[in-house]
């Protein structure tokens, strides 16, 4: 007996051979055939589709989860206009705290403020409270005085991370803008987070995933270095899991910074790994050890993308993540030691040093299969292209990036450089398996089909369209976030089609995105969402029989 049978849906099964199914059976959280292989076998529940479009389950190959999860219960700026908005939401919060009590805001974007927020202003919106503000894009934040103050840049005694960046005006004097590794002086006065309250987090995140379809994602960075939160990050994801509060599947990507080195050298055979020898492939198909992640460089957005040429305007060249020796040693180690690579590349500068770093790894230390990955490849000059496809590199851009701050990167970049920007179909005509991703909360939605959307029209807010050779037909970007995703995550054999032996993740939507036009692909319904068979979302809406096939036709 079947645990259960899907009737009546339309399934887009994302095989070649046969690209449409309208029965799908289910036991132990697997698919176990579609159609005439399943339609006439008993089911403890049956669900009629009444004709909905069925998917596998969506995978965000890149999100900050955690992250995201602790936004939702932060003073939200992405709704803020003017600079205004912001200080009178920033000095509601502040009334309603203690003298001492911090006020910390999440999603502000200096393109529509017309800058980043002025110090001196946060100073009196927060009454000379803790003011940390903290930039859509994750790699900028603004601290008021009482901040800077505490971490030693009033008086001039910090000692800035290499890889950081620690604004001043004209006359020297802070502006209260740190990016990149800067960010870290202000972590240690508010970091380790309890593991508690990161459950807590990631629970309030996975509610609002499943909601959109998401049965997979990727954590991209815990643990260390200013992405992490907690050194004991992946304990909160085993917490939420152990209360039944983690209905998505999770893979985590440890910072660079928590692998180390091991006593006895190479007689342990393990040259950089977690403690015990843990690295990437540990856990389970729900929760498990993923890449190692790595910053080779900064953002677009502010500037610190590690570039060849010049940013347009201020003539920045933007900033690596560590000295190249430093980055290039510990890509190298974790490579060696079994670790799939996971390097934050967005200029191309920062790209060729990844490239040239794995391209050593491999002549060196050959692991074809390795599936280290580019997070973001957002400039890939046309030379990059076969080095990417020769290695075996998978690209992991941001499409909905164009949508939400593309014309902030049009601007930067001009015009000769726009072909190069969060490339798609390049990528596949390469031969590069391009997996869907959002880097939530970077962005406004991470909603996948929002994604979806924008890998096909990729448009700006401001009607731009950025490269229209680089768009994608609607039926290889539902491929991007099911197989695509599977396979960077090297799961494509398990995960990503409606199959027999695949995991039971499903998506049931109001209508077929690779139908619609594409300006309805995001406003689709989300019906509900199955992780390994059982509903995590929109499960009073089902309409479910039980019994046979015969109790099924009946009703």
């Amino acid at each position: 007996m079947l645990d259960l049978l899907l009737r009546d849906v339309r399934a887009l099964t994302m095989r070649d051979d046969r690209p449409v199914a309208h029965t799908v059976g289910v036991l132990g959280g697997v698919v176990v055939g579609v159609d005439d292989e399943v339609r006439d076998l008993p089911a403890r529940r049956v669900v009629r589709g009444d004709g909905a479009v069925l998917t596998p389950g969506f995978t965000d190959a890149h999100n900050h989860m955690v992250w995201y999860g602790l936004s939702l219960a932060e003073l939200d700026l992405s709704v803020c206009r003017t600079p205004d908005q912001l200080y009178d939401a920033v000095a509601a919060r502040a009334a309603e705290l203690p003298s001492d009590g911090w006020v910390v805001g999440s999603g502000y974007d200096d393109f529509v403020l017309g800058g980043h927020p002025d110090r001196a202003a946060l100073d009196r919106a927060g009454g000379g409270r803790p003011v940390l503000l903290k930039h859509r894009s994750a790699h900028m934040c603004v601290a008021s005085s009482a901040i800077l103050d505490r971490i030693g840049v009033l008086d001039g005694s910090v000692t800035v991370p290499e890889g950081g960046v620690v604004e001043r005006d004209e006359r020297g004097e802070a502006t209260g803008l740190l990016a990149e590794q800067a960010q870290q002086l202000v972590d240690a006065l508010v970091k380790p987070y309890p593991v508690d309250d990161l459950a807590a987090a990631i629970t309030r995140a996975a509610n609002v995933y499943v909601t959109e379809g998401l049965t997979h994602v990727t954590e991209a960075g815990i643990a260390g270095g200013w992405i992490g939160h907690s050194p004991a990050e992946a304990a909160a994801y085993q917490l939420a899991r152990s209360r039944g509060e983690l209905p998505v599947r999770v893979e985590l990507m440890p910072a660079a910074e928590v692998l180390h080195s091991y006593p006895g050298g190479e007689a342990v055979g393990v040259e950089a790994g977690l403690d015990l020898g843990l690295r990437s492939g540990f856990g389970d198909d729900f929760l498990r050890i993923g890449p190692m992640k790595i910053f080779t460089d900064g953002a677009l957005s502010s500037r610190t993308a590690a570039v060849t040429e010049p940013f347009v305007g201020d003539g920045g060249f933007g900033v690596l993540g560590d000295d190249p020796e430093v980055l290039r040693a510990r890509i190298l180690a974790a490579h060696r030691s079994g670790w799939r690579v996971a390097a934050h590349a967005i200029g191309d500068r920062a790209i060729d040093l990844t490239l040239d770093t794995l391209e050593e790894a491999q002549r060196e230390h050959p692991r074809p299969r390795a599936r280290h990955r580019i997070e973001h490849s957002a400039m890939v000059r046309p030379d990059q292209l076969s080095r990417m496809a020769e290695l075996g590199v998978v690209p992991v851009p941001q499409a909905r990036f164009l949508y939400e701050i593309g014309d902030t990167m049009h601007s930067a970049l001009g015009a000769e450089r726009i072909p190069w920007l969060y490339r798609q179909r390049s990528f596949l005509d390469a031969g590069l398996r391009v997996p869907g991703s959002s880097d939530r909360p970077c962005v406004g939605t991470g909603a996948p089909l929002a994604g979806m959307r924008s890998m096909v029209e990729r448009t700006t807010k401001a009607g731009l369209v950025l490269n229209e050779d680089e768009c994608v037909d609607a039926t290889e970007a539902l491929r991007a976030f099911t197989t695509h995703a599977a396979y960077a995550c090297g799961q494509e054999d398990r995960r990503g089609r409606v199959e027999a032996g695949f995991q039971a993740d499903l998506v049931l939507l109001g209508a077929d995105p690779t139908t619609v036009a594409s300006s309805e692909i995001a406003d689709i319904d989300v019906l509900a969402t199955f992780v390994a068979g059982t509903p995590v979302h929109g499960a009073d809406a089902l309409t479910y029989t039980t019994g046979g096939p015969e109790d099924d036709r009946a009703a």
